[in-house]
Parts: structure tokens; sequence; C-alpha cells
């Protein structure tokens, strides 16, 4: 299921969430534009969890900061940005900027730790905003279940679009992430992919989202 947009106006201007998708495609066009000097790039300031277990310095950990807004392909940061536009609105509307903006680095340091902690010795560069923006996916769940999503659903050679709950487009890419882990005998990394870190970014995300959230807004009514 691919998510295209979701049926929830939001009451305020989401800033942060729009700052943090520019900043993902301009640092993303700043590495297209290192050409081969890129994986040194990737190397200097991915996050690589033995690097962070053994302390080999303190960049290693800031690392886990720089390597959120780094992605590794076009794919990898349409669907990233795809999925924050969709559902980073609602959530930063219902937190306040402030709190979303603490939220999705919180997020995303909790993603990358249950990375390190699934695999402490691992020497491969990991970049991405997946984990922070699992973290949305997690806030979103909790606090707009019922909202209707507009999904593509591929069905063999056939799509169709439907409206779906939140609930089930959200958790079905949850329990998409835990059976890639239970298939692959618990690998932190699935095709790639640091699944434990989407997981743990997730789970945060549905705790973040209770504590972090702002009381519902009430606005007046129209008067005939």
């Amino acid at each position: 299921m691919i998510p295209i947009r979701d049926d929830n106006p939001t009451h305020s201007v989401p800033i942060i969430t729009y700052l943090l998708i520019v900043v993902n495609i301009l640092v993303f066009i700043f590495q297209t534009m290192l050409g081969s000097n890129n994986e040194s790039f990737v190397y200097q300031f991915a996050l690589i969890p033995a690097n962070v277990t053994s302390l080999i310095s303190v960049d290693s950990l800031f690392n886990i900061f720089t390597s959120m807004f780094m992605h590794a392909g076009l794919a990898h940061i349409g669907g990233n940005m795809l999925y924050l536009w969709i559902f980073g609105d609602n959530v930063e509307d219902r937190m306040g900027s402030g709190k979303y903006f603490l939220f999705y680095i919180v997020g995303g340091v909790v993603a990358s730790l249950a990375h390190i902690i699934s695999n402490p010795t691992s020497i491969i560069p990991t970049v991405g905003a997946s984990g922070a923006i699992a973290a949305v996916l997690g806030a979103y769940l909790v606090l707009f279940p019922s909202q209707k999503v507009l999904t593509l659903i591929p069905l063999g050679f056939w799509l169709r679009m439907t409206m779906l709950p939140a609930s089930i487009v959200l958790g079905a890419w949850f329990l998409l992430q835990l059976a890639q882990v239970i298939f692959s005998w618990g690998s932190p990394e699935v095709g790639g992919v640091a699944i434990w870190a989407h997981i743990g970014g997730f789970v945060s995300g549905v705790v973040l989202g209770l504590l972090f959230k702002k009381p519902e807004p009430e606005y007046p009514g129209y008067q005939w």
C-alpha cells in the first residue's frame, strides 16, 4: 500500500515539516553534486554502529544527527519525503512546531539507537530520515487513527485507489516491518534497510505522540 494523501486539513502552517523536507532535498542535491566524492562524504557523516559502540571519536556520535538528513538515492529520498509530506503536517499541527521539532529529532535518535543495539559491530554506513519519519507515522497513528488516507493498492497488474483509515495504512506498514524481521531471522538489515530503526522510530513515535500532543483546539462553529 502506498499512501497518496490524507483527508486531514491543518489549522496552522507546518513550517518545520516544510523546512525538514527542504533541508533533506538540499543535502541530497549536494550529495549528487559531489559525484565520485560522495562515498567519502557518506563515510564521514553517516551513522556507522561500530564507530559509535567503540567510541572511536566524538564525531561518530554527531553522525547520529547528520545521517538523518542524508539519503542513498532518488527512490530513498522520494519515499521518505512523501511520507513526511503526507503525515508530518498534521502531527506538527497537533503538537506545535517547537515540540514537533524536538519530537522529530528524538524519534530519529531513538531509531538510530535501535539500529545500533541490533547490530553494534556493523561497519556499514546507515543514512536516511526513515527512523525519524517512522516516529511521525507512529504519532499519526495514535493521534489520528480514524482519518482517511487515499491509498494506492497494487493488485497484481492492476492498481486500485481507495480511502482507508490511517490505522489500517500505518498499522499495515508497521506489521510489514515486523514481518521482515521475522522472516529474516532477526537480521538488523533487510535488503539494505535498517528495519530495527523503523521499528524503534515507530514505537517511540507512539509513545512521544501521546506525551507531546497539545489539547485538540476547539474552533467556533458558524452561527446562522
